[in-house]
């Protein structure tokens, strides 16, 4: 323990060792900082010293080299005035020499531009003139369609009436095929189917009303043919029948074959045939020629459509009879056996009923052609009239067309042809 005096109140107090340590810190400490604190004023003072050293030596450097940089400056100055004067001088020389040039390809640039605009020009007239000729082919192809339009129009007009006359000509051939005649009688009609074959076909062949009635009745027509030596080949007692639908009490032709029998008889002839329009939906009668044999001999019923065709048929049948019989009359006059001719006639009867046969599944056809053509004909004049349609659009895109369509789309057409106008 040791006594220690404060310096500022005089008086005295104890300290341990650890407390006079501490207060002994603190002096040194107080000492230190003001040495310190002397030494950083010091080094303070040298350094602003220092400094001010510097600036005053870096001035006068500054000033050296200032100068020395001025005199450099003054030389090169002169240096790049020098070189500059020859510069400009080159320069000139080098303006002028692209002046040249310059001009001349101005010049140049002036015939190639009076060149191009020849080009140019010469293009535009083409256009121009191609536009004209488009114009005029336009004019020329409305021109065209419009003919052809009508042409096709009036083509069109002339086949639908062609078809519709067609197509009617069909239908009354179909009537006349199946069960009606139209404006005239059925006497009448027969009458004039025979005689537009009479000179080709019939010219010995005697076919006239039969105006014989002292036996009561008589038929409407006869027909008989002979031969070159006056034998008669063939005779038919014809008897026409005609129901239209306005008819209140409806026939059969059944009623009509005892007296056409009878006259048939009376009248000395071979066949007896019955042209009839009666039982118009009868399947029966609507086949074909109808052999009704089994009800009175040599009888036959058939629609006017086959007139010609039985008159064919048995004239053909008497033609092989009048041979059969020549041979016949031969063979017998040779005391001949006459098998034979009985296998030939035999073979006619076959023959015959197959052309029968025949003729009637032809005439089934026939009549199913008929009504085919007829549907193909009424197809065709609706595909006619609709072309009408087609044709029509075709014509308002012939009338629609212009040159500002024509060029539309096309920037360089529409330029020059712009410039031409």
């Amino acid at each position: 323990m040791k006594e220690i005096i404060c310096p500022n109140c005089k008086k005295a107090f104890v300290a341990d060792e650890a407390g006079f340590a501490d207060i002994l810190k603190q002096v040194r400490d107080h000492q230190f900082e003001e040495e310190l604190q002397n030494r950083l004023n010091l080094a303070e003072k040298e350094k602003v010293n220092a400094v001010q050293l510097a600036e005053a030596k870096l001035k006068n450097a500054l000033q050296g080299d200032l100068a020395s940089k001025d005199k450099e400056i003054s030389e090169l100055k002169a240096a790049n005035e020098r070189i500059l004067v020859e510069k400009l001088a080159s320069k000139d020389r080098e303006i002028a020499e692209m002046k040249s040039k310059i001009d001349l390809a101005e010049v140049q640039k002036k015939l190639t531009v009076t060149e191009a605009v020849k080009i140019i020009e010469k293009e535009r007239d083409d256009l121009a003139n191609s536009l004209r000729m488009k114009e005029t082919e336009k004019v020329l192809l409305e021109k065209s369609l419009n003919e052809k339009f009508t042409a096709e129009l009036k083509t069109k007009d002339d086949i639908i009436k062609l078809k519709e006359e067609e197509i009617v000509l069909r239908k009354d051939m179909k009537l006349k095929l199946s069960t009606k005649m139209i404006g005239e009688t059925l006497e009448q009609h027969c009458e004039a189917e025979f005689n537009k074959l009479r000179a080709t076909g019939f010219q010995n062949a005697y076919f006239e009303k039969d105006n014989d009635s002292k036996s009561g009745s008589k038929g409407d027509f006869i027909y008989r043919e002979n031969d070159q030596a006056g034998n008669e080949i063939i005779s038919i007692m014809f008897e026409m029948k005609n129901e239209g639908d306005e008819t209140a009490t409806k026939k059969r032709n059944e009623d009509f074959f005892k007296e056409l029998d009878k006259d048939r008889n009376e009248k000395k002839c071979e066949y007896a045939v019955l042209v009839s329009l009666i039982e118009a939906e009868s399947e029966l009668y609507n086949s074909g020629i109808v052999d009704v044999s089994h009800k009175f001999e040599k009888m036959y019923v058939v629609r006017p459509q086959f007139f010609i065709p039985i008159i064919t048929l048995l004239r053909n049948a008497a033609l092989n009879s009048m041979k059969y019989k020549a041979e016949l009359n031969l063979m017998r006059n040779q005391n001949v056996d006459i098998t034979n001719f009985e296998e030939k006639i035999d073979a006619f009867k076959k023959g015959f009923a197959y052309n029968y046969d025949l003729a009637s599944r032809k005439f089934k056809t026939a009549i199913e052609e008929i009504d085919k053509t007829i549907l193909h004909l009424n197809k065709t004049k609706d595909a006619l009239l609709s072309s009408e349609n087609n044709l029509r659009l075709a014509n308002d895109k012939a009338e629609d067309l212009t040159i500002k369509k024509l060029t539309h789309g096309n920037p360089t057409m529409k330029e020059k042809f712009d410039k031409g106008e």
